[in-house]
């Protein structure tokens, strides 16, 4: 038969429903797991960059706020590219937050770390 259909992962001749698309289970998941394998990935090492943020800062400042150095930062692995939002006081300074630790840049290549302590 010209016509037959195949399970979308492993090519087998599928028999029964005509709308089926895998021979079990565990070629869906298979299939359907290569699919969303490099989405996966990319929002897993988003994270993971943000949770080292965080850390790094998180062990920076035990005091809740401590002036540091970009060199400091970039040291201990720190990504300067992520973070999870904004802030903009009322004095118009932005600090970027990794949760509830963040940093505003400074002159001279520092940065002041605050934690952000929730109501």
């Amino acid at each position: 038969m010209d016509d037959e259909k195949l399970c979308l992962d492993c090519g087998t001749p599928l028999h029964g429903r005509a709308d089926k698309k895998f021979c079990n289970d565990l070629c869906r998941n298979s299939y359907n797991n290569q699919l969303n394998s490099n989405s996966n990935n990319l929002v897993r090492n988003i994270n993971n960059i943000l949770r080292r943020n965080r850390r790094i800062m998180e062990e920076l400042n035990p005091g809740g706020k401590t002036r540091v150095s970009r060199k400091k930062l970039a040291s201990n692995g720190f990504d300067f590219d992520y973070h999870t939002r904004s802030y903009t006081a009322q004095n118009g300074k932005t600090y970027h937050f990794c949760y509830e630790y963040g940093y505003l840049p400074l002159d001279n290549d520092e940065f002041l770390l605050v934690k952000r302590e929730e109501i």
